[in-house]
């Protein structure tokens, strides 16, 4: 039986911050590896046909949009990413958490680390230099989380499944 490839769940954020960090992710990220848009991973890896995945997305987006605070930029040693504030955003994930526990690998077990990359697969030499370059304007800013969308990882590029807008109620 082949193996299914594993679910991705992300923050989708309002378009205007979209476009910018895609941007940057596509001025900077070696293009050979560049296979996606920027975005911000809540889960790395869940089982694609786990029960219930979609009942529990409907339920965790029946809230406000999410402000997101750009506090800084972060050499990650091979890349370069945008440092993301957010209690809510934080909470949010911890309650997801409890109810994808079984089905969570390690990565997705510890405390996110919210953050958009910009520049990842280089040497360290060249995320120095982005980071200078990046940081030489930088002040914080605000962005907005709009949803939550779902992808399938396919080894490189993600195919698109699911958006999940946020709504009150």
């Amino acid at each position: 039986m082949p193996v299914q490839p594993p679910l991705i769940i992300t923050l989708s954020l309002d378009k205007p911050s979209q476009d910018y960090f895609t941007e940057l992710r596509n001025q900077y990220y070696p293009g050979y590896c560049n296979h996606l848009d920027a975005h911000l991973t809540l889960f790395h890896h869940l089982p694609v046909d786990l029960p219930g995945i979609a009942e529990v997305l409907q339920t965790a987006v029946k809230r406000n949009i999410i402000d997101l605070q750009i506090a800084g930029v972060s050499n990650t040693g091979n890349g370069v990413a945008f440092t993301v504030i957010s209690e809510e955003l934080l909470q949010l994930h911890k309650e997801l958490q409890l109810l994808f526990d079984p089905h969570l690998r390690a990565k997705d077990r510890t405390k996110l680390w919210p953050h958009i990359t910009v520049q990842h697969r280089v040497t360290a030499y060249k995320a120095k230099q982005t980071q200078e370059i990046l940081m030489k304007d930088f002040e914080p800013f605000s962005i907005r989380g709009t949803g939550l969308a779902t992808w399938l990882y396919l080894k490189g590029p993600w195919q698109p499944l699911h958006n999940y807008l946020f709504t009150t109620g």
